[in-house]
This record gives structure tokens, C-alpha cells and sequence, in this order.
């Protein structure tokens, strides 16, 4: 998308919030976190929801700002709206006075094995001008390879609510999905935060993800990084595929579907290789 979309237009107004986003707030989708920036002063904390009953409700948030280098951030806002109720549509609004704006989302149905769910996957955006001329020039100021401060600040996860330390991994419950988010920025092996809570979440790392995968029937795994599209049959077998190449793949019905969809989304056309 270019950078001189209006899309990317800030709102009209003084103090009128911008960047506005979402984020679901718990483990099981009850709770959502609505984030914004104000650029001139503080401005109010509170979001105003309600759904098709018209009777409207406040949440009160928290407000935080980070300075890095020669950067300062504006007012960023974060409000955790709990004890919603699933599958239903509801309506907010943050700001104060002519710039108030209204949004509305839809929370998930709730949770359940047998639940349909539909979503999106993008395994690699890949790379373009307008994303490139975006981090070029923080690559020339000193120390901005401090790892995730933008992050940190501006987008609130709830990662406490599925015993995490960190906000770079966690999980969250939505319908029939079980999603885990992982970092590969973070220390993943044995013994750290990472893989401790992992292990606890029901998964393992590295080469001992094929026999958890198929011990617990995951019925498919999607990976990026590869700029193609690529579909396995059901297969096993972990001294092929990470050990000794000398082996062939098992076909095995309890093991996952392997989906390589690195090709959403990128520029440079498909890996040929």
C-alpha cells in the first residue's frame, strides 16, 4: 500500500485520536484491548461500548509514552474492555467531543472443539519500496536495534492471561483455534522462560515438534520464511526430515498437513528453488 494512501491520513481535529486498533484482550475472547495514540496532549482514557441495546457502557484505560534517541512517542492509550459476551457485535467510540470517533468489532463464538472458525494466514509479507523506506531510516540512528520498544508500548497482548512472562509468546482461545504466538528473537532452548512455558502450553521445540504434532493429532501446520505455496500428504517420520536424510517419509494419518504460504502478500515472485 502506498505511503501516501489515505488510509494513512491522520484524523481531523485537534488531539483526535489515531492509529487505532484492537486486540483481542483474554484467552477465551471475552475481553478486548482498544489502543490509540493522541500526538498534543494526554486526552481521555476511556472507551464507550455498547451493542445493539443501545445501552452504553465506559471502560477507563491507561495511558504510557517512550522516548528513544531523538523520539518521542505521543499519548498512547490501551483499555481493556472485559466481561463482553461471544459472538456478538459492539460498538465504541474513544476521543472527546468533535473528534470522538466510532469504530465497532465483532467478538468470537465462544470457545469449543467442534466450533467453525474461519481466518487468514500470511506466512511472509515480504519486502517492497514503501516497506523498506519505512525502517531505512531508523537503521542510521544509533541504538535503534534495541529490540521492540515500538512494540512493547503500542501494542498491549494478553499474555499474562495464559501465564506467559512475556509479551513475545503467549496463546489465546478463539472457537475451534488454539493460537500460540512464539519469538525467535527470544532464547528458545532448553530451560528458558520460553521453552519452559511452551512445554506447559502442550508443545516442544525444534525436533521434538513431529511427535507431539502427531501424538496430539494437530491436523495442520502452516509456515512461511520460503516464498511459495506447498502442501505435504500427511507424513512422519523425523529422521527424514531433520536428522540423517537416509529415510523416507511415513505416510501417517494422525500427522499434520504441512502448508508452506510464504507466497502472500510479496513482491519478489516465487522461490524457484
Amino acid at each position: 500500500m502506498p505511503l501516501d494512501s489515505d488510509v494513512f491520513d491522520a484524523p481531523s481535529g485537534y488531539n483526535a485520536p489515531q492509529q487505532v486498533h484492537i486486540t483481542q484482550g483474554d484467552r477465551v475472547g471475552k475481553a478486548m484491548i482498544v489502543s490509540w495514540v493522541t500526538m498534543d496532549e494526554p486526552g481521555s482514557n476511556t472507551v464507550v461500548y455498547w451493542t445493539h441495546a443501545k445501552r452504553k457502557r465506559r471502560a477507563e484505560g491507561m495511558r504510557t509514552k517512550y522516548s528513544f534517541f531523538n523520539y518521542t512517542s505521543g499519548f498512547i492509550h490501551h483499555c481493556n474492555i472485559t466481561h463482553l459476551k461471544h459472538d456478538t457485535k459492539y460498538y465504541y467510540t474513544v476521543g472527546v467531543g468533535h473528534t470522538t470517533r466510532t469504530f465497532s468489532f465483532m467478538t468470537p463464538p465462544e470457545v469449543g472443539p467442534d466450533v467453525p472458525y474461519t481466518f487468514g494466514l500470511i506466512g511472509d509479507l515480504g519486502q517492497s519500496y514503501d516497506s523498506n523506506t519505512t525502517l531505512t531510516h531508523y537503521e542510521t540512528n544509533p541504538g535503534e536495534d534495541e529490540p521492540f520498544i515500538p512494540f512493547i508500548h503500542r501494542y498491549h497482548v494478553p499474555y499474562k492471561s495464559s501465564q506467559s512472562t512475556s509479551p513475545f509468546w503467549y496463546s489465546i482461545k478463539r472457537a475451534s483455534a488454539h493460537i500460540i504466538v512464539l519469538s525467535s528473537y527470544s532464547a528458545y532452548g532448553k530451560y528458558t522462560p520460553q521453552y519452559k512455558w511452551l512445554f506447559m502450553e502442550g508443545e516442544t521445540m525444534r525436533v521434538m515438534f513431529e511427535p507431539w504434532f502427531v501424538k496430539y493429532k494437530v491436523d495442520v501446520v502452516f509456515a512461511g520464511h520460503v516464498h511459495a505455496y506447498e502442501r505435504s500428504e500427511r507424513v512422519s517420520n523425523i529422521a527424514y526430515n531433520i536428522v540423517n536424510g537416509l529415510s523416507t517419509p511415513v505416510k501417517d494419518q494422525s500427522a499434520p498437513v504441512y502448508i508452506t504460504i510464504g507466497d502472500g502478500g510479496n513482491l519478489e515472485g516465487l522461490a524457484t528453488k
